[in-house]
Formats: C-alpha cells, sequence, structure tokens
C-alpha cells in the first residue's frame, strides 16, 4: 500500500520471486502449506498503521471492561467452562478490513475478535523470508520489519517466551491440538518447537492421573505445567473427540490463553461493544424480535457466532434466508453491516487486491499488559478473505505486514 515502495516492488515481481518465498518457507519450517501464500508482503505506510494501531489498541482498552467481561462470560457453553481463568488471555487478534473512508483515505474497521491463539511463531520466519527475498531488488534492500510496539526480534521473542512457557521449562511445556499433523497451522507448530523449544502433542497422547497431565516422552511420562492451547472447538464439535480430559475439570496446569477466552472475546462481544470503527453489529434473535433487518439485506452479512476460518458466513442472503433459520438458534448468529474493502494493493497489471490485517496482542506471564506485537495479512479478490477461499486466483492468500525498522 505504501505507495513510494509498490511500484519498486511490482517493477521486480517475478515467478521466481514468488517461488523462492515458498521453497523458503517450506525448508525453513520442514512443512508444506494447506494454504495460499500470498505473492506479495503488504507495504504498510506510516499513517495507515498509526491509525491501525490506534483503533486495535482501543479496542482492546473497551475489551478490558470488567463489567463487559462479566457479560461476555454467559457465552461460553456450560460443557467447556473451565476454572482458574486468569483476568486477561494471553492472546487477542483484532482484524481490521482496509477501507476507504470519507475523505478517500485508506482506513481500518473491525470486523473480528479472537482471544485465541494465531500465527505468531510462523509470522516471524515469513517476515524474514521476505526481508531476505527484498535483498536482491534494488531500492528494497532494506531491514524490513513486521513488529509492533517499538519490538525487534529478540525482544519479541522473548515476550512470545514469558507468555507461551512463562516460568517453566519447555520440556513441561505443550503445544496441544487435535491431530496436530493433520492441521494447516502446522507450520506455525513448527516455529514455535523452533524459537522456544515447546512440543506439539495431540490431545488423544495426554495421559491424566488424579489432576494432573501428563506427556508420553523420550520413552516415559513428562508432567505438564502449561498447555499452549490451540484446540479449535467448533473442530472439537463437530468430530467429536474423545479427550482424556474435561475441560470443566480442575487441572493443575496453567492454560495459554484460558480456553474460556475463546468464547468470551469474540464476535459474541461485537454486538456489545460500540467505537466508530466497528460496523453496525446485532445478534440475529434481537434483530428479528423486530420482524426484519433495517434496510435491505444486500447491506448485511450472516455469521455464526462460533466458527472458524470463515465457516457458515454468509455474504449473500435474503429476508427469507433469516426467517428460515430455527427461532432456538437465531442467538447463534450475527448480523452485521458489510463493509466495502478497498482495493488497496495494486498488483503489476493494475488490478486492486483488498487486505484484511490481523493485530495480534501478547500479554506475558503474572503481567496484566496487553503487548501489540505482530501482525498477519490476508489478501483476497473475492468476497471472502479466509485461506480456504480464493484458491484459484493469484495474489492472494496468506502474507504479512512489513515497513522499514
Amino acid at each position: 500500500m505504501d505507495p513510494a515502495v509498490r511500484p519498486l516492488f511490482n517493477a521486480h515481481d517475478t515467478q521466481a520471486l514468488h517461488a523462492r518465498v515458498e521453497r523458503e518457507m517450506g525448508q525453513r519450517l520442514h512443512s508444506t502449506f494447506d494454504f495460499r501464500l500470498a505473492e506479495t508482503p503488504v507495504f504498510l505506510p506510516q499513517d495507515l498503521r498509526d491509525r491501525c494501531v490506534r483503533v486495535a489498541e482501543e479496542i482492546v482498552r473497551i475489551l478490558r471492561d470488567p463489567a463487559l467481561i462479566e457479560r461476555c462470560e454467559h457465552a461460553v457453553p456450560p460443557e467447556y467452562l473451565a476454572p482458574r481463568m486468569d483476568r486477561l488471555p494471553n492472546f487477542v487478534a483484532v482484524d481490521l478490513a482496509i477501507v476507504r473512508d470519507s475523505e478517500g483515505r485508506l482506513a481500518p474497521r473491525v470486523i473480528e475478535l479472537q482471544g485465541f491463539a494465531s500465527l505468531y511463531a510462523m509470522q516471524v520466519v515469513f517476515a524474514e523470508v521476505w526481508r531476505d527475498a527484498l535483498q536482491e531488488a534494488p531500492g528494497l534492500d532494506r531491514d524490513w520489519i513486521p513488529f509492533f510496539s517499538g519490538l525487534d526480534r529478540e525482544r519479541y521473542l522473548d515476550l512470545l517466551r514469558r507468555a507461551i512457557v512463562g516460568p517453566h521449562d519447555p520440556e513441561n511445556v505443550v503445544l496441544l491440538d487435535l491431530h496436530p499433523e493433520r492441521q494447516k497451522t502446522r507450520p506455525d507448530f513448527v516455529a514455535t518447537r523452533q524459537f522456544l523449544g515447546v512440543h506439539t502433542a495431540g490431545a488423544h497422547e495426554l495421559v491424566r492421573r488424579g489432576d494432573q497431565l501428563l506427556v508420553p516422552r523420550n520413552g516415559g511420562l513428562v508432567p505438564v505445567r502449561r498447555v499452549y492451547h490451540r484446540v479449535v472447538f467448533d473442530e472439537l464439535r463437530e468430530h467429536g473427540f474423545d479427550l482424556p480430559f474435561d475441560y470443566r475439570d480442575d487441572l493443575d496446569v496453567e492454560w495459554v490463553a484460558h480456553p474460556n477466552w475463546y468464547w468470551i472475546w469474540s464476535k459474541y462481544t461485537l454486538p456489545l461493544i460500540e467505537h466508530p470503527a466497528l460496523p453496525w453489529t446485532a445478534v440475529l434473535s434481537d434483530v428479528l424480535s423486530g420482524g426484519r433487518l433495517p434496510g435491505d439485506p444486500s447491506r448485511y452479512i450472516l455469521k455464526p457466532l462460533f466458527s472458524y476460518a470463515g465457516r457458515g458466513v454468509r455474504i449473500d442472503f435474503s429476508q427469507a434466508d433469516l426467517d428460515s433459520i430455527p427461532e432456538h438458534e437465531r442467538a447463534d448468529w450475527i448480523v452485521q453491516e458489510k463493509v466495502e474493502y478497498a482495493p488497496a494493493v495494486v498488483d503489476p497489471e493494475g488490478n486492486g487486491v483488498k487486505v484484511e490485517i490481523r493485530m495480534m496482542f501478547i500479554r506475558p506471564h503474572a503481567t496484566e499488559e496487553l503487548t501489540l506485537a505482530m501482525n498477519l495479512v490476508r489478501l483476497s479478490r473475492g468476497k471472502m478473505h479466509g485461506v480456504d477461499h480464493n484458491k484459484d486466483m493469484t495474489w492472494v492468500g496468506s502474507s504479512v505486514a512489513l515497513w522499514e525498522a
């Protein structure tokens, strides 16, 4: 998006450059990718970066209100209500769509919230691969970084280490998911192991003894002190995994982030807060209690409250579609006013590409400070932005925003 940098990149863009980035990512993370890596980073200019930072930090300040948190605790299903919840999550993501404001400037609009981990380790590698690849392009051979809050690589990884590992030995910390070897996010699991020494474990591998969890390692069982929780609950519900523990049990482990935050800071929260950068959002049951949507349904998007990677989102629907949703299910959906993404990135052929930036916060162990630290970008030329979409297009997919150190 930086008008001083984009023409330089586009002038040097080749299929070989994209192939090099894909190859380097695969080699450094010993992984294949089940999602598309975009052909370009996003070069984020200072003015837009400042606006994104301001909006994200203002949203997080609103979310910290204890009264709001208490209201949102009702989002946690009783069967997943885990004890020992901390006062704040270790990870928060604020997803921003890049639009044009009334003055024609690029500006952020809030579209999603997430009190759950994201690709905190993989994005470091992604940024470094792009930085290294750009050293061979005249005018782009600079020290590009993806870090906010004045962080550099060393301080960022220290912040991440204090959040995930805390005061424990990495041998007693596990990154927990359902069959992690099958997850699209497995490159991030590899990067987490490389940077922090934290092993990945499938939930089915854990062994429970009383209030203790143990993980098989080197022919024995190692006590688990801290769980880097990456289990997506809609996947757990969909496939009905038989876990060796119950989330309601008072286990002697520390959760990172505590599972309850998956529900509490989420789409459930959006209808309860107000901010100039947040489009009108309401729970479907509240909307239909008045009979109809305010205005043409084409102005809105329909989202299930708890889904991951854009599953179940309806971009286009009619009033009849809304009326067909059973009354007892309407509290599980939100209606959100559509935002008009700007074609903020221009490819070498002059085509506009839409941009979504995830602003990623980290809270280390034993502190209450949420630090804006990292970003993740999704590029789209279709109606949806998740990595499961736009697969047959170019200049779309997962990326990272960079600026000069």
